[in-house]
């Protein structure tokens, strides 16, 4: 079912896999193993489809996989070394949201009966409702397993899903891996660096150096590399030049293959036959094999062999997202690390406005901006009384103004900050889940879509409370509608640059680091606190979201007598509102467009 033809796998001019061919049949469990830095995992990665072949061929069923389209996500397994369960969910509903993901169901009865099923064949029924984060080793990994067990794959690679186990546990998961492999006659191939349990496969692939050295029957193992024990055979590698070995096993491959049930995949002409026989009439030549002696599936019955041209349907994108859309909320409340953080600055933040407030503590005078004094203008020739009251109207007309330019500000930078803290490691932290994910058929779409809802909601109760909060305390003069738009789309678009930084770096630390130093430039590049050079803030200010809510604010206090002071105060020329919220607009979509692009680029490790 599954035929390798000469993989040669290059990087950077260095020779990682070469000539690798095999060939195995329906219902086979295949170990590959080998010392460390061999090419195991980059092997079940190209046969997966993370990484590309430079030369050679696949074949799943007689199908060239490079011409007629890879593995559909529904014929393919792929358990990767990390987890992908969801630490504050139960067993159950990380099986359930696999099954919600990658298959169309009938209704959520057809759902749980699938879920339950995969529970059975996975023995996690007993502890479906357990949180993932109480689990052991062997219980994630064997929920690694179900995860993948959603679609029925008829190809299931495992890589290292046994390694740091302890004995019983390791031998729990062979045992399960060598169940499946008889169920629904699937392929599973197993990347393991032990060599224990390896009774319990049909057929050992040692690869050495990446050149395959050896495939047969594990009873013949020992014999093949002159060893008394299968510990030792790492060690008795490195006593031959590694293409001595695999010379060897050219010699022999032919009758080693006959033990497991592989007759010679090397006869051309048959394969070229049996292929233009596929490609003009793919059912009958599958059914046809059964009856070839010259098959590497002569065993494979006909009946069998057409159900896997069966695929199951991936469910729609908004399933998807609304899937996705509901696991992140359910894993946002109850992490309460991060729940408590979020409604920490949701409180705290606007209170550190209002403390600028003047009076706010003293009760004999009321709270909030002060009225603007007006200039009197006398029309006698101004004494020097005059003079100092008129200095003293346009210094506290500065004050004032001043003091509305530094609360709008302050809050601006305070919900830069926060719409930092929303997106920053949003995507970052669960990258390798969603490359896996992507792998099982998720739309990128989907998913992007999921987070910028969560998001959205985030910013809309941030955005607003903090409006809403610092008016009641401190009364800042304008219209508190056009104040709630600004400071919306200022968090908005601060959140969805941030979004897009987050899907573009490759672990959660760089992602944050660099967005907190985008945050840390608003302040200084706004032109707020200290005028900037002209042809340095022509350059800079259409990137600094800080400036357009701010001045866009301060614009919308044209009407008010508090506008003397501000314009005043402004050390730099203050935009249109309507000019503000268009470019706040474009920094919005333009950082929801980066994360787009992020999330469609290949970022596995």
């Amino acid at each position: 079912m599954l035929e390798l033809r000469d993989i040669v796998f290059t990087v950077r001019d260095q020779l990682l896999l070469d000539r690798i061919s095999f060939a195995t049949p329906t219902g086979h469990f295949m170990a590959v193993v080998g010392p460390s830095g061999c090419g195991k995992s980059t092997l079940l990665k190209l046969i997966a489809g993370i990484v590309e072949e430079s030369e050679g061929s696949f074949h799943w069923f007689g199908r060239n996989l490079a011409e007629d389209g890879d593995l559909e996500p529904s014929e393919l397994g792929y358990v990767p070394q990390f987890s992908i369960a969801s630490d504050h969910l139960t067993v159950e509903e990380n099986v359930e949201n696999a099954v919600q993901l990658r298959i169309a169901t009938n209704g959520r009865g057809h759902m749980h009966n699938l879920a339950d099923r995969i529970l059975l064949e996975s023995g996690l029924d007993e502890i479906r409702e357990r949180r993932v984060a109480v689990l052991s080793g062997g219980q994630r990994r064997r929920l690694g397993l179900a995860l993948e067990l959603a679609s029925d794959p008829q190809l299931l690679l495992c890589d290292e899903v046994t390694s740091g186990l302890d004995p019983r546990s390791e031998h729990e998961i062979v045992l399960l891996l060598h169940k499946l492999s008889r169920s629904g006659r699937r392929v599973v191939l197993n990347v393991t660096h032990s060599l224990s349990h390896l009774e319990l496969y049909d057929s050992i692939l040692v690869l050495y150096e990446g050149r395959l050295v050896y495939h047969g029957p594990p009873r013949t193992l020992q014999h093949y590399f002159s060893v008394a024990d299968t510990e030792d055979i790492y060690p008795q590698l490195t006593t031959r030049d590694v293409e001595g070995w695999r010379q060897s096993w050219e010699k022999r491959r032919d009758s080693y293959y006959e033990k497991i049930g592989i007759p010679d995949a090397r006869a051309e002409l048959e394969q070229q036959r049996a292929e233009a026989a596929l490609r003009e009439e793919p059912q009958s030549a599958l059914a046809g094999r059964e009856g070839d002696p010259d098959s590497a599936f002569a065993d494979e019955p006909a009946a069998e062999t057409a159900r896997y041209g069966e695929r199951r349907r991936l469910p729609g994108p908004f399933t998807q997202m609304s899937v996705l859309l509901e696991r992140r909320w359910k894993t946002f409340l109850r992490d309460r690390t991060q729940l408590l953080l979020h409604l920490a600055i949701l409180a705290g933040f606007p209170i550190l406005v209002v403390l600028f407030t003047p009076n706010l503590f003293d009760s004999s005078e009321p709270a909030g901006i002060p009225e603007m004094p007006k200039q009197t203008i006398s029309s006698q020739i101004p004494s020097m009384q005059d003079v100092e009251k008129q200095a003293e109207t346009v210094q506290e007309q500065l004050g004032i103004g001043g003091l509305i330019s530094g609360m709008i500000m302050f809050q601006v930078v305070l919900l830069c900050l926060i719409g930092s803290n929303n997106a920053a490691r949003e995507i970052a932290s669960e990258r390798r889940a969603f490359e896996k994910e992507k792998l099982a058929g998720l739309r990128t779409l989907s998913y992007l879509a999921s987070k910028v809802l969560f998001l959205g909601v985030l910013v809309a109760i941030q955005a607003l409370w903090m409006t809403f909060f610092v008016q009641y305390f401190a009364n800042l003069p304008g219209d508190i509608v056009t104040r709630a738009v600004l400071l919306l789309l200022v968090n908005g678009a601060m959140t969805a640059v941030c979004l897009g930084i987050s899907a573009l770096m490759r672990s959660p630390e760089q992602a944050s680091l660099l967005c907190i130093y985008l945050v840390g430039f608003q302040l200084p590049l706004s032109g707020a606190v200290l005028a900037l050079p002209d042809v340095i803030g022509r350059i800079t200010r259409p990137f600094i979201s800080a400036y357009w809510s701010w001045a866009g604010q301060l614009r919308s206090m044209t009407d008010t007598p508090h506008y003397v002071g501000i314009k005043a105060a402004s050390p730099t020329e203050l935009a249109e509102v309507h000019l503000c919220c268009y470019v706040l607009a474009v920094h919005l979509v333009i950082g929801c467009a980066v994360a787009y692009i992020g999330c469609r680029r290949h970022l596995w490790d």
